[in-house]
This record gives C-alpha cells, sequence and structure tokens, in this order.
C-alpha cells in the first residue's frame, strides 16, 4: 500500500512538472511575439527598457500603474488612453491612441511587458481574455 501511494504522488509530480513547462513554453512564445510587437508600436513613446520619457511618456518598466489592473491595460491598448494617470508616484498627461491591435498581439505584448523590466505577472494572458476584455467595452 505505502508503495502504490509514493507511485501516485510520483506521478502527480510529475505531471505537474510537464504542466507547468507547458505554461512555460507558451508565455515564453507569447513573450516572444509580443517584443516583435511592442518593437513596432510602442518603442516609440516607451523607449528600448520600457524606461519611457520622463513627464511625457510613462514608464512600462517596473510600473505600478501597469501591474495594478489587467483589465485596464489591456483595455488602455483596445481603445487607447487619454487623461491624467499617476505612474510611480508621476503624473502623466498625454493621449495614448488606439493600438489597432487583434486580441492575440494584446495578449502578446502584454506578456512581454508584464514579465519584462523587472515586472512580474502572475498569470500569462491569453487571446480570450483579450476577447472578453474587448466584448465588455462594448
Amino acid at each position: 500500500m505505502k508503495r502504490s501511494i509514493q507511485v501516485v504522488v510520483l506521478l502527480g509530480i510529475m505531471m505537474a512538472s510537464f504542466t507547468f513547462k507547458d505554461q512555460d513554453n507558451t508565455l515564453k512564445k507569447s513573450m516572444e511575439a509580443g517584443k516583435s510587437t511592442y518593437s513596432a508600436v510602442c518603442l516609440a513613446c516607451h523607449m528600448d527598457s520600457g524606461q519611457g520619457i520622463p513627464t511625457v511618456f510613462p514608464p512600462l518598466a517596473k510600473s505600478d500603474y501597469l501591474m495594478k489592473d489587467v483589465d485596464r491595460a489591456i483595455a488602455g491598448l483596445i481603445k487607447g488612453l487619454s487623461g491624467e494617470i499617476e505612474v510611480n508616484g508621476t503624473k502623466y498627461n498625454q493621449v495614448m491612441p488606439a493600438s489597432g491591435l487583434d486580441d492575440q498581439d494584446i495578449a502578446d505584448v502584454l506578456n512581454y511587458v508584464m514579465n519584462s523590466w523587472e515586472n512580474k505577472s502572475k498569470t500569462t494572458l491569453t487571446k480570450a481574455k483579450v476577447a472578453k476584455v474587448r466584448a465588455s467595452l462594448k
């Protein structure tokens, strides 16, 4: 009986490790795609290391604003952002136009940004999550 419990526990650990590897691979692929999108769409304002331009364009690196509300981040890419915001204690009041990106590109670029430059997201964003937020904005 003790041996069969050990086998079940071992199998459970092995299955969990495969699941984590799949999640890691999914995030890695998404981040690779997101880096390319970031370079094409976001880099001009938020700069190569997400540092932004002080008092003009907010940083994405170590950004309390970005990391606080993932739905808000998704919505910002979908419909744009205007009005005053505060990021890491500094106020910004510029217009960010709607990105024009599709749901997969938004998930990828946010996975990249939210897991780079000392940001560490607790979840991997998916196309379905972005689609859900998009639907809620209508």
